[in-house]
């Protein structure tokens, strides 16, 4: 299916199977499961929960909220795993391994991997301090998924707002909603890989990035030192492991890590919605949470399953169902 085709199809998927509680007779601990098991993770390694936030926005934008991204490669396809934005980015698909394996304990093939990754993310929100809500359940795992979508549709840190906003449109994301959605960069590291061009290069200049405020320029050279170790990583805010505001006051600071953060302030299309944020925690967790349902709302409306175990396609014939 050509790029154009697949997003017509991701929008045009049906949302009516999707409501909350959808386990609620099925598997009525799923929810609390999830969220155990979550406490867990970060309990053993704080960065976790930002990781498997990722999750949900890198599988959605690729063939709709379907798991997707959790496929392995086999012998007959390419998984999403080592997709351009993904490779040595992504973490934490253990933690959605772990979850995957209480819910099979307890419900067998009752609870998608797709809808895992739904709900973790929302989990992670929480038990970093941000908002809660409910989240929308129902939908099934895909049957494959695919690296070269990956490739063309995931953004590169290096994007700017335009890129950015182009991007959004396409899944009727608003320019609201992607700021808002950036925000979840308020818990997490990135790798100095990503900003190096920003630090000693950027735009070709052979100069660091005139937005990044000068002392902030100081620690991240020291960080990240020309020629340095690509994958050491640094705090995306001034508070990497707590879901606030502070990403947008540190934007608004010329203190954003990544270009496709910063970029959300120098572009006056941007701008005002960080500044909107960065005063009222209130209004961003709002904004957080609309975004967040109306990109769980993509599907495909292909043909899925309920995957046994996340990285794999059930082996054995199973009944295939369809979500519009």
């Amino acid at each position: 299916m050509s790029p154009t085709l697949l997003l017509i199809s991701i929008l045009l998927g049906s949302t009516t199977a999707l409501r909350p509680g959808f386990y609620s007779e099925t598997c009525p601990q799923a929810e609390l499961v999830v969220r155990e098991i979550l406490k867990s993770a970060m309990a053993r390694e704080s960065r976790s929960v930002a990781s498997v936030m990722r999750l949900q926005f890198h599988d959605c934008l690729v063939n709709g909220c379907d798991g997707s991204l959790l496929l392995d490669d086999s012998p007959n396809m390419i998984g999403e795993k080592e997709a351009l934005s993904n490779i040595d980015s992504l973490r934490s698909y253990e933690v959605i391994d772990e979850i995957k394996e209480a819910l099979e304990t307890r419900c067998p093939g009752v609870v998608s991997c797709a809808d895992i990754v739904i709900m973790a993310a929302r989990d992670a929100v929480v038990l970093s301090g941000g908002p809660n809500w409910q989240v929308r359940l129902g939908r099934l795992d895909s049957l494959t998924a695919s690296q070269e979508a990956s490739n063309q549709i995931m953004p590169s840190p290096r994007a700017n707002a335009t890129s950015l906003l182009q991007l959004f449109a396409r899944f009727n994301l608003s320019t609201k909603d992607l700021v808002a959605l950036s925000g979840s960069h308020s818990i997490g590291k990135a790798r100095c890989f990503s900003i190096v061009f920003r630090l000693y290069n950027q735009s070709g200049s052979g100069r660091p990035d005139p937005s990044i405020e000068p002392g902030f320029r100081e620690k991240l050279d020291e960080l990240c030192p020309l020629g340095g170790d690509d994958s050491v990583t640094g705090d995306l805010d001034a508070t990497p492991e707590r879901f606030d505001n502070q990403y947008f006051k540190d934007l608004m600071n010329g203190r954003g890590f990544l270009n496709s953060d910063q970029t959300l302030f120098t572009s006056p299309q941007t701008r005002d919605y960080v500044k909107m944020f960065g005063r009222s925690q209130t209004r961003f967790f709002k904004a957080f949470v609309e975004g967040m349902i109306k990109m769980g709302d993509l599907l495909s409306g292909h043909p899925g399953e309920i995957r046994r175990n996340c990285r794999l396609v059930n082996s054995q014939p199973v009944e295939v169902f369809f979500e519009a």
